[in-house]
């Protein structure tokens, strides 16, 4: 029965192990179609065994942990029309072998890992309709005859590492090339005119360089990306008017875009015009087709029309980091497909909108950086899909909007730098931030005790999930959320971060009072900053339990007490500043903390131990003094002194054992305390030395010893 099997579909089943060359899988000779797709076969390398399947016309072995190489013994399978490897390991050149399956239909090797020159025995798949081999290392030109092929339709050579010119060819086949992310230069070639069935061209960040004399489009074209293209006028895109998508950022556009632009890309769904350098005029508005709009990185100074609101079907409006000003128009909440809303880094002023109505689908709203006033609105509540709300650096006022925990899929809310005040009240909302992963409220004027009751909900900052690493894309967009974070003592921007950082910041305000023992219980914080506030009362042991947090900022506080030994099982901790606080003892000890410097000590009179001048064996001196402390002092000033220097001598001339021996001698016989005192902490500077000096030794060995 096995030999009449014509067909096998085993994808995504699971299965696990290895396929060697004595697998019965051999033994269905009649194999026409083969597909062992999104397994784990760990490892594996394709056996020559899979050549003798003469009949086969499709073999799909993609993202089934196959590696290795590519056996020479696939050129043997005359009949075969579809293969699919891609989303494996096979670190080596692309076989010449390839090239003698005549046959060959599709071929998809993208995310292989594959290294070398693409064979000019490629050029000989005169069937083929889809070549697919981006996301991998290929290098080198490309063979020309590969542009040419008779039936070659999609042709994707995207993140390699493809150098040299673009060479001229004919083709009337093609409607899809995509050449992005290589190291390509010189000029479009003028045989891109005569493509007549071409729809698709990306040849983004190369070292292209189109313009107008040297570039003619055919008018077919409705997916253009020139990203990073050294383009400067519009003028050669004057005939392009089917376009759908168009993609020019990065590139050298000055002044503003010109109206013919308007009139005669009437079908746009995405315009990507960021990252360049116009000026002029108010802000352009694309045709009401319009979807995507992308003008962020420019220098628009003007106001923003409310003729925007005429793009009903708008789902991302990207104006950050330009010199707009004036208010926000209110219809803008009004859109409801609108999902992203990035207006941050401009000068606008006024309220933010209270038009966000129900079946808002606002997902991302960045007003960062602006001079916006007023309260936050309710009607933001309405946004029931809002991930990210970042208001922070403005003049907003009024209170926490403890109602904004009522949003299920909020994942970070930033109200930083404005002038909210108040306590943090939180309301009976049965399930809080459910979802929030980052927070911060630091410079403003928040007062009153921690919440205790806030930090009882976030369930996210409480749960380690691995699974939120994975990024939640907007859709076939251009759009990153970032926001600015205070990480370790310095500010910086992380973009894609709402999937993998967690953060309370809540510095730089007026709250009081202890540090809540429940927020040792917020397990998947990366950074905690609660410096530069009035808080009292020792730092909680709870803090050991912290077993994600990377940065740990208390400074500028009133914390008193010791510092929890706890913390030193903190093994990702790389960051910790307790400075200017009122902490006492000794410093914890073990590998984290003997990273950290004294500054970040600073400021506590009471601490000793590693890295401060002051040594732990200090603290040990006073457990000494109180022991001592019922001894009779019997002797004069002149006996105290005459006493001290004969001791004092006498243990610098016989040494260190004498020297505790006349100690003992001083002490028995009812000689000053404070006298033992001064040279029993004389003997603990001397060890310590000591100790010090073998410590350095050691590193120095170690280091040399590394070195070599």
């Amino acid at each position: 029965m096995t030999g009449h099997v014509i067909e096998l579909d085993l994808s995504c089943s699971n299965l696990a192990g290895t396929i060697d060359s004595n697998s019965s899988l051999f033994q269905l000779s009649h194999l026409q179609r083969l597909d062992l797709s999104l397994n784990n076969f760990s490892n594996s390398h394709i056996s020559p065994e899979f050549g003798k399947f003469s009949s086969l016309t499709h073999l799909d072995l993609s993202d089934s942990n196959f590696s290795g190489q590519i056996p020479s013994e696939i050129s043997h399978l005359s009949k075969l029309q579809s293969l699919r490897l891609y989303g494996r390991n096979f670190p080596h050149n692309l076989p010449e072998s390839i090239g003698y399956l005549t046959s060959l239909r599709y071929l998809y090797l993208q995310n292989c890992n594959l290294r070398g020159p693409i064979p000019e025995s490629l050029s000989k798949l005169t069937r083929i309709e889809d070549l697919y081999l981006q996301y991998n290392s290929l290098n080198g030109t490309i063979p020309s005859g590969i542009f040419s092929l008779p039936s070659l339709s999609r042709l994707v050579l995207s993140n390699n590492h493809f150098s040299g010119q673009f060479e001229d060819f004919n083709s009337n086949s093609l409607n899809l090339i995509d050449l992005s992310n290589n190291q390509l230069q010189g000029h479009l070639p003028n045989s891109i005119q005569n493509l007549v069935n071409l729809t698709d061209l990306d040849i983004s960040f190369n070292n292209f360089h189109v313009d107008e004399v040297n570039s003619t489009l055919p008018e077919s074209l409705e997916y253009l990306l020139l990203a990073a293209c050294e383009v400067k006028e519009l003028e050669f895109l004057r005939s392009a008017k089917q376009l759908s998508n168009l993609d020019l950022s990065n590139n050298k556009l000055q002044g503003r875009i010109p109206d013919w632009a308007w009139s005669n890309w009437m079908s746009l769904i995405t315009l990507n015009i960021s990252h360049n350098m116009l000026t002029s005029g108010s802000l352009a508005i694309p045709p009401n087709s319009t979807t995507f709009f992308f003008i962020s990185y420019n220098y628009l100074s003007e106001e923003i029309p409310s003729d925007i609101c005429n793009l009903t079907s708008l789902v991302m409006l990207d104006l950050a980091r330009n010199n707009l000003r004036g208010e926000i128009p209110p219809c803008l909440g009004k859109i409801t497909a609108l999902q992203v809303l990035d207006m941050r880094h401009n000068n606008l002023s006024g309220n933010i909108p209270t038009t966000f109505s129900n079946g808002s689908s606002l997902s991302s709203l960045n007003l960062h950086g602006n001079k916006l006033e007023g309260k936050i609105p309710q009607s933001l509540a309405n946004c029931k899909n809002l991930q990210l709300l970042d208001l922070g650096n403005n003049n907003l006022s009024g209170t926490f909007p403890v109602w904004l925990g009522a949003l299920p899929d909020l994942l970070v809310l930033s109200l930083r730098s404005n002038k909210l005040h108040g306590p943090i009240r939180t309301s009976r909302i049965e399930n809080m931030f459910p979802e929030l992963r980052i927070i911060d409220l630091s410079y403003n004027a928040f007062s009153g005790n921690l919440p205790s009751s806030l930090f009882q909900h976030l369930k996210a900052m409480r749960t380690i999930d691995p699974s939120m690493g994975a990024p939640r894309y907007h859709g076939d967009t251009y759009y990153e959320d970032s926001i600015t974070v205070a990480t370790k003592g310095f500010y910086r921007e992380i973009v894609r971060i709402l999937y993998l950082y967690t953060v309370i910041d809540l510095s730089s305000n007026k709250f009081r009072g202890q540090i809540p023992s429940i927020m040792g219980d917020l397990i998947a914080v990366h950074i905690m900053n609660l410096s530069h506030n009035g808080l009292q009362g020792h730092i909680p042991s709870s803090f050991g339990d912290l077993s994600s947090v990377e940065s740990l900022d208390l400074s500028g506080n009133q914390l008193s007490g010791e510092i929890p030994q706890q913390l030193a099982s903190l093994t990702y901790l790389s960051f910790l500043n307790l400075s200017h606080n009122h902490l006492q003892g000794c410093i914890p000890q073990g590998p984290q903390f003997h990273t950290y410097e004294s500054n970040s000590y600073e400021g506590n009179d009471g601490l000793r131990g590693f890295p401060i001048s002051k040594s732990c064996g200090d603290a040990r001196v006073l457990d000494t003094n109180d022991t001592l402390s019922g001894l009779d002092d019997e002797e004069s000033n002149s006996d105290v002194q005459s006493d001290f220097w004969k001791g004092a001598l006498m243990g610098y001339g016989s040494g260190l054992c004498i020297g505790l021996s006349i100690i003992y001698f001083m002490i028995s016989t009812g000689k000053p305390i404070w006298l033992a005192r001064i040279i029993i902490e004389m003997e603990h500077k001397i060890i310590m030395g000591r100790r010090k000096k073998q410590r350095r030794q050691r590193n120095y060995r170690r280091r040399n010893i590394n070195h070599f």
